[in-house]
């Protein structure tokens, strides 16, 4: 499918088309199973939540989401990619709690973002660190967002944000030094 026709379906279904969402459905399973086997993949291989309950979660949120204007497929796909963060910590935080250890759930970093000399990061410690940057700088944050969580290329991220490639690379450059910095600590 276009990402025009995405985007043209993303509207009906919005404006109430059922029919849209019908014909939408094997679409939005798809990319949300690609989102979701990149948010996975980073983590650890004994991950309680399956890739089938996280795209079922995220489809159920997406599926309420009447009031959003979709803007384009890239938009689709960053609120998409939201969800599934916000599924992904809650779900840490009630390991982290259950567990009543304090043990967060580690994730590779290195292939992602390519900076951390720390293989393992906790989650919740990422998404801390992240919520911090978009206080600071909420374009680099959800560059990151995208990016990281999302798996989006950086002219799907562009074309997102509504802002240029080279912006996006720069954001994306300077937010994963900042994001090193505070979860490793100082440059050595």
């Amino acid at each position: 499918m276009l990402p025009q026709e995405f985007t043209q379906l993303l509207n009906h279904w919005r404006d109430g088309d059922k029919a849209a969402l019908d014909q939408m459905t094997p679409v939005l399973y798809d990319e949300l199973r690609r989102i979701a086997r990149h948010f996975l993949a980073a983590e650890r291989p004994d991950h309680t939540l399956q890739p089938t309950a996280l795209v079922h979660e995220a489809y159920m949120r997406l599926v309420d989401q009447r009031s959003v204007d979709w803007k384009n497929r890239a938009h689709f796909l960053g609120v998409a990619a939201s969800m599934m963060r916000r599924i992904l910590i809650n779900h840490a935080r009630a390991q982290q709690a259950a567990k009543r250890e304090g043990f967060a759930h580690a994730i590779a970093l290195e292939d992602a973002l390519g900076v951390f000399t720390n293989p393992q990061v906790d989650l919740v410690e990422l998404n801390t660190a992240l919520e911090q940057l978009a206080e600071l700088d909420p374009q680099q944050g959800r560059v990151v967002e995208l990016r990281y969580f999302g798996g989006l290329t950086i002219d799907e991220t562009a074309e997102a944000l509504g802002i240029s490639p080279a912006t996006v690379k720069r954001d994306w450059g300077t937010a994963r030094l900042w994001l090193m910095r505070q979860i490793e600590g100082p440059l050595q």
